[in-house]
């Protein structure tokens, strides 16, 4: 651990430890917020009654998040049914929410999913990793948000809400022990600064020893965590009518990336992999199994042992900064209209190595995945006040973002390095992009009756991407020899022959040289129309129809020709939905549920190219046509005075209904029969996910509490033709194969949380032990397919602690 992080934790553990009589004394002696209290949320970026938005809305309140210890995103996501969080190879994050996801590893692409923080974006996903901290609340909306929240959020919206600056002196923390010399701490401060500036300063820091350990040297380890985040947030009254609220907050993390698993290999074996590797388990004892590279013997160097040999270090390690800014100034402009501005910078660099097919051998590692991104945004907006019949928000929005991504790719071992391709042995690739957005809205809803209210809105969005990318090499990696030597046998132009770091990819004239420039522009009109009826004062019926766009994006990867390089162009989600928020007996039972069906179109996914000189390589592709349905159904019961029974189920079929055509078409099924049959799932969407809980608290005010949550998923495809994929002795056959071996074929799992605690009066002070995956069920997160082999990143294994929290008011 850092002295950074030190220092906090230790101060925490001594706030907890040496102010938990003095909290005793100054508890607030009023009862806890009763459970039946209205959830308030900002879906349509206004404050409103969850009973009274006509969305499918999870909201997570502040004591769920505490007690279910939710920090990450793969936590957010076991509580949240139809979410799901995927690892990738590349230590990116990736959201799929209701089958719709971009299943992309690349640092600087959009997401299917948008995430925000008090209405600012976190405009690429990385960016959310360390924001779940410190927060009133997590919202997540689940469909297109187009209208509102723009292009990119074709499969829904992630609002994390920060606690706010509050007018009296407040301050708590708690500090956490658990398995793996898992140390976290808490801690905030807040209150009045002077007559009409409130703040809040919040920070939190996390470390965990390493979990895994490779099979074949048990004495390598991999998996330590240690992250350290805070928040400083700025309330200030300037004058009647204006309020201003600052917020920065930001991150340091020098986790290990996970280390991922080898689960399959190509015909063509690597040279140093025994064929023992393919029977390996995937468990051991009450850790997980794991085999990456940590060193390899560099082939252009002595023999091993002599003063010219050269170890590489390939063992996955990473470094990451965020810092973000943002500024929201509100001025009424009358007594019933709000102009507001919502200023956001972020900045996001990364240092990054990490392993591609979990064995000694060097057959896909990334030696170096650096990247920088940084983005601004500027939103203006006007609204009336959320009492009147007609209520309206128009408004515009401008981003200016850039990415910056370097990747080193080694590949000593893999079936590549052979003489016919003259022992080529790395690639380096350095893409940038420029990108700009344009985008004006309006939403309006209209009360026709106590009953009826009519909703529409719509968004135009104008986009430019303009894009770089350079594949190059080192002086030992061949790489331009190899493709000197091709474009004196294919190209149709003269060409000056390029050293070891100049742009190999062929470009339209098959010669290399060139680096690969495009610029891609698009526009689109988002909308949605609905109604909402108000059976009675409890029950909600509403219907909706909207479409949403995920801008389109281009690879960050290395290519052979410029087909490898370009970009898939915007999808669209079209949904139909209705649905159904009901409270009952007195508010003592809340039911909600929806169904809806999704005409997807031009899917964007990571798909796989069959190249004429190196067999199968990674490259973007759009699916035309494909189409989601289903239905989810949450309810929470109360039967008596601190009994809460609550659980959510969401169905989801999936189908692509026609594929890319050639030669983006390699491994895909989609042409359907009149049967619908043929038709590929799509990835990364189990057709039945779900969570429930059952939680106690004593009746009044502190006492005991206990409870126990699982979280289950049903098995998915990890790729399109997941369930089918296998290794072929024949790769020109590998569409036609029966389904021996099902590699890309996710098991279904569940996991179960529990907790057990006390909790002083008023909240000065609270203890609970809690556990996470605490059968220590072992899962399958992802599936990983590199250029030659397969690798899976599981799952944590069950951990366990105790944390001690206070409050002083």
């Amino acid at each position: 651990m850092n002295a950074a992080k030190a220092l906090l934790l230790s101060g925490v553990a001594g706030l907890v430890l040496g102010t938990a009589a003095q909290a005793q004394e100054a508890q607030d002696s009023t009862a806890q917020t009763s459970q039946y209290a209205d959830i308030v949320v900002t879906a349509n970026k206004r404050q409103e009654n969850i009973n009274k938005v006509g969305l499918t809305i999870t909201a997570l309140s502040a004591e769920q998040l505490q007690d279910r210890k939710i920090v990450s995103l793969s936590d957010v996501a076991s509580a949240v049914p139809g979410l799901t969080f995927t690892p990738s190879v590349t230590n990116t994050p990736i959201f799929t929410l209701r089958g719709v996801g971009f299943n992309e590893s690349s640092l600087g692409v959009y997401p299917a999913v948008s995430v925000y923080i008090d209405q600012a974006p976190l405009p690429f996903p990385v960016m959310a990793s360390h924001a779940a901290f410190d927060l009133e609340r997590i919202e997540v909306l689940k469909g297109p948000q187009g209208t509102l929240f723009g292009q990119n959020a074709t499969g829904g919206a992630i609002n994390y809400i920060a606690a706010r600056p509050t007018d009296t002196f407040e301050a708590g923390g708690d500090i956490t022990y658990g398995r793996f010399n898992q140390i976290d701490g808490n801690a905030y401060i807040s209150g009045p600064l002077t007559e009409n500036l409130n703040g809040r300063i919040a920070m939190t820091a996390h470390h965990l020893n390493d979990w895994q350990y490779s099979l074949t040297r048990p004495t390598d380890t991999n998996g330590s965590q240690d992250y350290i985040a805070g928040r400083i947030l700025l309330d200030w009254q300037a004058s009647e009518r204006l309020k201003l609220a600052f917020n920065l907050n930001g991150s340091r993390d020098t986790s290990d990336p996970q280390a991922i698993q080898y689960v399959a290999m190509s015909p063509t074996d690597f040279t140093n992999v025994k064929p023992i590797y393919a029977n390996q388990p995937f468990a051991y004892g009450n850790a997980r199994v794991a085999d990456w590279t940590h060193f390899s013997v560099d082939p252009y160097g002595g023999p091993a042992g002599s003063p010219t040999d050269e170890l590489a270090d390939f063992s996955p390690r990473s470094k990451r900064t965020f810092v973000q800014a943002s500024v929201r100034a509100d001025y009424d402009l009358t007594d019933d209209m709000t102009l507001t501005s919502i200023t956001t910078y972020d900045h996001f660099k990364q240092n990054q190595r990490t392993d591609g097919e979990g064995v000694v051998a060097v057959g896909f590692d990334l030696q170096k995945s650096d990247g920088k991104l940084t983005s601004f945004n500027q939103e203006l907006r006007i609204a009336n006040a959320s009492t009147s019949a007609l209520r309206y928000i128009v408004g515009g929005n401008y981003e200016r973002s850039s990415t910056t991504e370097l990747q080193n790719l080694r590949y000593y071992d893999n079936d590549t390095n052979n003489a016919g391709l003259m022992f080529i042995n790395f690639s380096g690739d350095l893409m940038k992009q420029k990108i700009t957005n344009y985008a004006a809205f309006g939403n309006l809803e209209f009360d026709i009756s106590p009953q009826l209210t009519l909703k529409g809105g719509i968004r135009y969005t104008q986009s430019k991407n303009k894009a770089y990318n350079c594949g190059f090499t080192d002086a030992n990696g061949y790489v331009n020899d190899l493709f000197n030597f091709l474009g004196g046998l294919l190209g149709t132009v003269p060409f000056t022959p390029i050293g070891p770091e100049g742009c190999y990819t062929l470009n339209d004239n098959n010669v290399p040289g060139e680096p690969f420039r495009k610029t891609l522009k698009e526009d689109n009109v988002s909308w949605r129309v609905g109604v909402d009826y108000k059976m009675t004062d409890t029950t909600l019926l509403y219907a909706n129809v909207s479409r949403g766009y995920k801008a389109g994006s281009f690879p960050a990867l290395a290519a052979s020709g410029y087909v490898g390089l370009q970009p898939v162009v915007q999808e669209s989600v079209t949904a139909y939905e209705a649905g159904v928020k009901a409270q009952l007996f007195d508010r003592a039972v809340q039911f909600n549920a929806a169904g809806f069906y999704y005409d997807y179109r031009n899917k964007q996914i990571r798909g796989k190219l069959l190249d004429p000189l190196f067999g199968v390589l990674d490259i973007l592709i759009n699916i035309p046509k494909s189409r989601i349905y289903g239905g989810e159904a949450d309810v929470t019961i109360r039967p008596v005075a601190g009994l809460t029974l609550s659980g959510g189920v969401t169905y989801l079929n999936s189908k692509l209904q026609k594929g890319p055509v050639s030669p983006r078409d390699y491994n895909i099924i989609g042409e359907i029969n009149d049967f619908g049959a043929f038709g590929d799932a799509l990835p990364y969407t189990p057709e039945w996910s779900g969570t429930a809980s059952i939680d106690y608290r004593a009746p009044g005010d502190g006492g005991p509490f206990v409870g126990i949550s699982t979280n289950f998923r049903s098995s998915q495809d990890a790729a399109l033709g997941g369930s089918r994929i296998v290794w072929p002795d024949n790769p020109a056959e590998f569409r036609k194969q029966a389904p021996i071996g099902l590699v890309y074929k996710i098991p279904g799992y569940a996991t179960v949380d529990a907790r057990l605690g006390y909790e002083a009066p008023g909240g000065a002070w609270k203890v609970m032990l809690w556990g996470k995956n605490v059968f220590n069920k072992y899962y399958i997160a992802a599936v990983v397919p590199a250029s030659a082999s397969a690798g899976r990143l599981a799952g944590m294994p069950a951990t366990y602690g105790v944390t001690m929290s206070f409050k002083i008011k």
